[in-house]
């Protein structure tokens, strides 16, 4: 019984190890889910921006522009996701923020 408990938890180890490896060696962002409500939105871009610098939103600068808040609060989401360790956790939003993969920058705005 100690055996197989043993090499079960092996093996639990090892997919997780493998899991971890796979997101913590790639760059990831924090975006919005294009599914999500204005209200969440918008109290996703409060919330970020209560805990994280977001003059990059502010009019003129290189992120204001689409001036929409999927774009902002999706802006926002991922600053706040960098500066908090790039953890799962830190892009829950109440299930409405969504870990990728691929470089959300455009233009001149760069996702951190």
């Amino acid at each position: 019984m100690a055996k197989a408990t043993l090499t079960l938890l092996l093996l639990l180890l090892s997919f997780a190890s493998e899991i971890f490896t796979i997101t913590n060696g790639q760059k990831t962002w924090c975006v919005a889910k294009p599914s999500t409500d204005q209200a969440t939105l918008l109290a996703n871009l409060d919330f970020a921006c209560s805990h994280v610098d977001c003059r990059i939103l502010k009019g003129g600068c290189p992120c204001s522009s689409p001036d929409n808040l999927m774009n902002h609060a999706s802006i926002a989401m991922n600053l706040y996701y960098q500066a908090k360790g790039r953890n799962q956790w830190n892009c829950d939003f109440r299930c409405s923020g969504l870990i990728v993969m691929t470089n959300p920058s455009y233009g001149d705005c760069i996702y951190a």
